[in-house]
């Protein structure tokens, strides 16, 4: 196994120089699955456990290995089972907030140059899920690209194409059948060798039947969706890393019924380009788009160039990215007291022990 067919740069080679003098082995993670890794490097597939000192240096979940992180390994021959002792700096991550009423940060696939959002053309067809998707997707650091599957079962596939180009803000935007096999060579010449690619959709849009489609093989579980509604079952059940026919690499995640919003108003500008661009012309600068004179966002409603519902889901998301913002802020402001108090308490615990040592 060859690093760079795994996505090793040259970034992370730098950032792995301390490690490599400690005689520690790069290498990447393929799944997660309860506290339990499974690392790929050119030493083959080990599984893994964290150290303990990252357990007690982490400051959140987000600072634990995620699927497509690279790592510094130590394996050891018996039990075949080996110890991660760091996690790499990420080049990309993308990540949502966790379900739940916990504001807390979930990543799905890290280091990831292209992510593919793939949407269904039959029942479960979204627009404004497109644009939560692509809000997350340039926010990440990766490049997206709008897949739309099932382009066999849409009767209006032109009208459909041109209303997701007009959300795309730039990303391209392919329509393919994963049964049929339509549009799958356009798909595969935007996989380059080195590229890490997550693929990212709801339950049902036919993530496994398009993964398949690539790798050449049924690897991945495939179910129906209902034929009244177009819901899927989740037959991911897991995040994976697997390596591409081509070169490459491929991370399969979970369809996703509830994409919740997370990071910063620098993805949902990227997204939103075009009322980003509007918005410059408005006569005040904190013009919110609603009732204002001058308003040059709500002037391109009134003739037509603006789709209403676009601004609404603009106004939503950006509404949910300040309140997560501010909920993050403060429970960064607790972790932080109660880590430096569990610090100080230790360090308290082991001046006693030395000082009765001393007598």
């Amino acid at each position: 196994m060859i690093l760079e067919q795994l996505g090793w740069q040259s970034f992370f080679k730098e950032a792995f120089r301390p490690y490599e003098e400690r005689g520690l082995l790069p290498a990447r993670i393929a799944r997660v699955d309860r506290g339990q890794y499974l690392t790929i490097s050119e030493a083959g597939q080990l599984p893994a456990q964290l150290a303990g000192k990252l357990h007690f240096t982490a400051a959140s979940r987000a600072d634990f290995p995620a699927v497509g992180d690279w790592v510094a390994l130590a394996p050891r021959q018996a039990p075949s089972r080996s110890t991660i002792h760091g996690v790499l700096p990420r080049l990309s991550k993308f990540s949502r907030k966790e379900a739940g009423d916990e504001t807390v940060e979930q990543i799905l696939a890290a280091n990831v140059t292209k992510i593919l959002l793939v949407s269904g053309l039959d029942g479960e067809f979204n627009p404004r899920r497109i644009e939560r998707y692509l809000t997350l997707a340039w926010g990440s650091g990766a490049e997206p690209v709008i897949v739309l599957n099932k382009a066999d079962l849409c009767a209006d596939l032109t009208s459909r194409m041109e209303q997701v180009a007009g959300l795309a803000a730039g990303a391209p935007v392919l329509a393919v059948s994963g049964t049929t096999g339509e549009g799958l060579p356009a798909l595969r010449a935007v996989l380059r060798e080195g590229d890490t690619v997550a693929f990212l959709g709801s339950s049902g849009v036919g993530k496994s039947t398009l993964v398949n489609a690539l790798l050449g093989e049924e690897r991945l579980a495939v179910g129906d969706v209902r034929p009244g509604d177009s819901k899927g079952r989740h037959t991911t059940t897991h995040r994976e890393l697997v390596l591409l026919p081509g070169g490459g690499v491929l991370i399969d995640t979970p369809g996703m019924r509830e994409l919740q919003l997370w990071g910063e108003e620098a993805g949902l500008a990227s997204a939103f380009a075009d009322i980003e661009s509007l918005a410059a012309g408005c006569r005040f600068e904190d013009c919110r788009h609603d009732c204002e004179p001058g308003c040059r966002v709500l002037a391109a409603i009134a003739s037509g160039e603006l789709p209403p519902e676009r601004l609404r889901s603009y106004l939503k998301m950006q509404k949910e990215l300040r309140y997560l913002a501010g909920k993050e802020d403060a429970l960064q402001r607790r972790n932080s007291k109660a880590r430096w108090k569990t610090i100080t308490k230790a360090h308290r615990r082991q001046e006693r022990e030395e000082g009765g040592r001393r007598m």
